[in-house]
């Protein structure tokens, strides 16, 4: 039961991670002008993008714990 929960978990983190780096800019708008059209919640580019990038950084951390965790078998 546990082991299913975490590979959705995972699955999930794993999708989660592929749409943010998507929305990075690296130099031009990219898939990141996307989120930027309309209204902002951010109150700068710098801003959003700052946050992207943590919310990145705590998906992958997520998404590798839980690589680890269900790969190396400590759940059974």
């Amino acid at each position: 039961m546990l082991i299913s929960i975490l590979s959705w978990v995972w699955v999930a983190s794993g999708l989660l991670l592929i749409l943010l780096v998507l929305l990075h800019s690296p130099k031009g708008d990219g898939m990141g002008g996307l989120a930027a059209s309309g209204s902002s919640m951010f109150t700068s580019a710098s801003s959003a993008e700052a946050t992207l990038s943590k919310t990145t950084w705590a998906c992958l951390t997520i998404f590798l714990s839980l690589a680890i965790i269900l790969s190396a078998g400590w759940l059974k």
